[in-house]
């Protein structure tokens, strides 16, 4: 059993699979008393009301069980929004200071295909223990890497022997069903549910460059990439690994929401490099890009579609990198990459 609470190591700045928004889910809890199941997977840390109630008690941002007076310890059954390898996990107690559970643990099961609840609780399903015994601290993001190399696609996390969790975050790199890429369908390469990573990008002081990946259509202004006011010369870029090579039929470029604020003019480039090329390298003159889309002037509040006729460069594909140029700055919602993988 661990008493240390180590630092992330950098895993924070992976994708949180278990994101309520990501298709994340709490399908069976054996108490939640005092605080609802659903609310672990919310987004952000949380937020403490001093005087709300409720017919039970305490009202309470996360998930909470009763004290317990028998034997044994609470825990969760939790769906992924993604399945992957996990680099990390932040069990976040916010708020929970008098009342959190003392220790936690995490199991991990992969399944193919669709698993139903009494599938996932029968005796005969095989979990993994992927984070041992650990000490828990009050009111703090307690976080903890994992070196479990399998796909992950349900956990069962243990708190003990009872308590509140404000938020749990499991962070990771996304992997995807070989036999989907095989298929040789259409598919939007950079999308984070396809293995896209937004790998490097020169500013995002408004907006992370990982919105722009992000499923589903933009929610408002601080869903996209955004950059700063650019006063000097030059123009602001983002770099995005796909999921698999391949060579692209339809770009799309969408800059919903950003009406005073969007680029006059962007272009795309592509390249194969290696997938484990570092990231501060990626910006090397010493890579030759090649013309995808040719610098192209864009509008407010629209979604820009390219089809294959506009776009350059395809025979020389498979792509396994590109790179969006905006021109000078400004934000963009989403980015989507539509090809056949190699």
């Amino acid at each position: 059993m661990s008493e240390s609470r180590p630092t992330s190591g950098g895993f924070t700045d992976l994708v949180d699979f278990a994101a309520e928004r990501l298709g994340g889910a709490v399908l069976y809890a054996t108490d939640d008393f005092f605080a609802e199941k659903e609310n672990l997977l919310k987004p952000g840390r949380g937020v403490f009301i001093p005087d709300k109630y409720t017919d039970r008690g305490k009202w309470m941002d996360g998930w909470e069980s009763r004290r317990k007076r028998t034997p044994g310890h609470d825990w969760c059954v939790i769906r992924l929004g993604l399945s992957g390898v996990i680099r990390g996990v932040d069990i976040d107690t916010n708020h929970f200071t008098g009342n959190y559970p003392e220790h936690a643990s995490l199991e991990a099961c992969e399944v193919l295909g669709e698993a139903s609840l009494e599938e996932l609780l029968a005796e005969a399903q095989q979990w993994t223990e992927i984070l041992p015994i650990v000490r828990l601290a009050g009111g703090s993001q307690n976080l903890f890497p994992i070196a479990h190399p399998r796909r992950v696609t349900h956990l069962r996390f243990h708190i003990h022997p009872d308590g509140g969790v404000a938020r749990l975050r499991v962070h990771g790199e996304v992997a995807v069903d070989p036999a989907r890429l095989a298929a040789g369908e259409m598919l939007d390469l950079a999308a984070l549910e396809n293995g896209g990573v937004v790998v490097a990008c020169n500013d995002m002081f408004f907006g992370p460059k990982d919105n722009l990946i992000l499923p589903g259509p933009s929610l408002n202004m601080g869903d996209g990439w955004e950059t700063r006011r650019k006063r000097g010369p030059g123009n602001d870029w983002v770099i995005v690994r796909l999921g698999a090579p391949g060579r692209l039929a339809k770009v799309v470029i969408d800059t919903m929401h950003f009406k005073g604020n969007f680029p006059d003019r962007c272009s795309l480039e592509g390249a194969r490099l290696p997938r484990d090329l570092p990231a501060d390298y990626l910006p090397s003159r010493a890579i030759e890009w090649q013309s995808i889309l040719p610098e192209t002037r864009l509008r407010a509040d629209c979604e820009h579609v390219f089809e294959a006729g506009a776009l350059h460069g395809l025979a020389a594909g498979p792509f396994t990198h590109v790179r969006l140029n905006v021109f000078p700055d400004g934000g963009v919602a989403r980015l989507r990459l539509w090809g056949t993988p190699a």
